[in-house]
């Protein structure tokens, strides 16, 4: 496990945020390239598609594997987006992130139920924790992506599409990271090297 491959933290980053915010600038000014204003979310969803896919295939190349949530993820962007320029209905590229973290939410649950914590197959090269420890770390995000996707659901409803955007960037990110970095003590707390020596 130790010498598996693994991108460098930026570039992961740079893979992983970058078809969206490709999403958002083409969103914001497409209609200075010739787009109608009506038609800006779609231009955008088909770069977002083209973006994602490229992102997928360049960590394909590096890895020679793909990460597990970004393969899930790129799957419903493309069906969820190709229905949204196929039917020309913004619906469906807006429920793409309730379906991802519904799902995500779901599948860790299912997983703690059969005790098999998923997220520790997911991050086991980042952390080394007991089995209590990624038991509660994987109900706690579990929780994170059911209310990710309620919020989605809120905001859509209620938002402007290009409102809807821009929180996909600056507000689902930045929560994103606090979340993680809420988790620290619990990590620390539950690292088995810590146990190990006490």
């Amino acid at each position: 496990m130790t010498d598996e491959k693994r991108l460098p933290p930026l570039l992961k980053l740079v893979l992983e945020l970058g078809p969206l915010s490709l999403f958002f600038f083409s969103n914001s000014y497409a209609t200075r390239f010739g787009v109608p204003e009506d038609q800006r979310i779609f231009a955008a969803t088909g770069i977002f598609i083209v973006a994602t896919v490229i992102a997928l295939s360049i960590s394909y190349a590096l890895l020679r594997k793909l990460p597990i949530m970004p393969l899930v993820s790129a799957v419903v962007v493309v069906v969820f987006g190709g229905l949204t320029l196929l039917l020309q209905d913004e619906l469906f590229i807006k429920l793409k992130p309730t379906i991802v973290n519904s799902l995500f939410g779901f599948v860790l649950l299912i997983g703690l139920y059969f005790r098999k914590p998923f997220l520790q197959i997911v991050l086991d090269s980042m952390f080394e924790l007991t089995e209590e420890g990624w038991r509660k770390l994987t109900f706690r995000w579990a929780m994170f992506f059911f209310a990710l996707a309620a919020i989605n659901e809120i905001v859509w409803r209620t938002q402007t599409t290009d409102f809807w955007v821009s929180f996909k960037v600056f507000g689902i990110m930045p929560l994103t990271i606090a979340f993680a970095f809420a988790q620290t003590p619990l990590i620390l707390r539950y690292d088995t090297k810590k146990t190990e020596e006490a």
